[in-house]
This record gives structure tokens, C-alpha cells and sequence, in this order.
């Protein structure tokens, strides 16, 4: 029998691990359908969402989306985590810490404490079954500032992402790209690719042309 089901109209949701519910509930991505984890159907991914509300917070300690003897996060996530910091909503379901994130209860100082207690796996959950707006009114309340070349996640201001792709990975684009957006101003927050393969000589190629250029830059300045 399902672990976890519900009926939508006059159609039954079924859905056998918590794995499954998690990646039917993800916004549809083109990735998922080629890998088989989306939902079948809009409906469907509404229905899974409704199912992943009432779900207790404590159900991912309870029931590891990877099992904790073969996976080493998993087992870093679990021997870390801070119970007594969870203390103050493991009684929540997904769906109650939603509304409480977006509560005035829930303010910048209370998300630092409970932060230890809340696991990665909680966090995407409920990010799930939430807007955009909702996600940006939470965020907004999350204060971390970094600080190397520059400062990041200061108030009112926003840091850009770089990423130079190309379809064929071909060194010269990315180099081009790269220059073409540090130009306008874009990469300070990070410089980033997504290699056109899954091929890892050419994603360290990628890597080792990049660090070539900053080395150069470097010696400009």
C-alpha cells in the first residue's frame, strides 16, 4: 500500500516514498521529465504539494531521502543536526512553518536559533509548496554577509552571478563571455559554468582557463 496518498476530485494520488513526493513537488523542469521524477500532470503536482503540507516536519529525520549508511551528507546532516534548536517547531507540519515563516514571529533573530535544527531536506520541502514572493518575503529576513574581493548580503543590495556558457564548450566563447559580463559589471558574486557535457577534462579545462584569466587580470591590477 502507498505510503503516501490523497484523492484530488476523483482521482487518487499515490506515491510510495517520501523521495517521490519531494520530487513530483518541484516546479516543472525539464531535467525531472528526462530523469522520470516529475509529476505526470499539473493536478498531480498540486496533489503531491497538498500531500507534502501535512507532512510533519519530523518525518525527514524520521525517513532519509538517501539512507544514512551510504551516503556521507546524509550522515553529516543527521550526526549534525541540532535537536534543541528544532525544539521550537518540531511539532510543525511542512504547511504550519510556511505560515510561521511568514509570520512577524518569525524574525531574523529567531531564524538564526532554529537554523541549526532546520535540515536541508526541510528547508527545499518547504520552499515547495511556496511563491516566489513568499520565498522572497522570508529570505528578506535572512541577514549573511560575506566578504573577499568585495561585500555581499548587505541591505539593499544585490550580487550578480557570471555564467558563461557555451554549447560546445568551445574555451575561446567562454573566455569571451566571461570578459563581455565582467565589462558590466556582472560576476561579483560568482563566476560560474555549466559545461554543454558531463565530460570532467573538459569541465577542468573550463576551470583551469578560468583561473588562467583571473591570474592575468591579477597582474594587470
Amino acid at each position: 500500500m502507498p505510503k503516501y496518498a490523497i484523492t484530488l476530485g476523483a482521482e487518487r494520488h499515490r506515491f510510495d516514498t517520501l523521495a517521490g513526493v519531494m520530487a513530483a513537488a518541484t516546479p516543472l523542469r525539464s531535467g525531472d521529465m528526462l530523469a522520470g521524477l516529475a509529476a505526470e500532470s499539473a493536478v498531480q503536482r498540486v496533489a503531491v504539494q497538498m500531500i507534502l503540507a501535512d507532512l510533519p516536519l519530523e518525518t525527514f529525520l524520521s525517513e532519509l531521502l538517501i539512507p544514512y549508511e551510504t551516503d556521507e551528507v546524509t550522515r553529516l546532516i543527521i550526526d549534525t543536526h541540532d535537536a534543541q534548536a528544532f525544539a521550537a517547531v518540531a511539532q510543525m507540519t511542512v504547511g504550519q512553518f510556511r505560515d510561521w515563516l511568514l509570520s512577524e514571529a518569525a524574525d531574523s533573530a529567531v531564524l538564526a536559533k532554529i537554523a541549526p535544527g532546520i535540515t536541508p531536506e526541510m528547508a527545499a520541502a518547504v520552499s515547495k509548496i511556496m511563491r516566489n514572493r513568499d520565498l522572497i518575503a522570508v529570505t528578506r529576513k535572512i541577514e549573511v554577509t560575506t566578504a573577499f574581493r568585495n561585500t555581499l548580503g548587505l541591505p539593499g543590495c544585490m550580487g550578480s552571478r557570471l555564467q558563461p556558457n557555451h554549447p560546445a564548450d568551445d574555451l575561446a566563447g567562454i573566455a569571451a563571455s566571461t570578459i563581455d559580463g565582467l565589462l558590466y559589471g556582472v560576476g561579483d558574486a560568482v563566476i560560474g559554468v555549466n559545461p554543454a557535457t558531463d565530460n570532467s577534462e573538459t569541465a577542468i579545462r573550463i576551470l583551469d582557463m578560468l583561473e588562467s584569466r583571473v591570474r592575468e587580470r591579477r597582474a594587470l591590477l
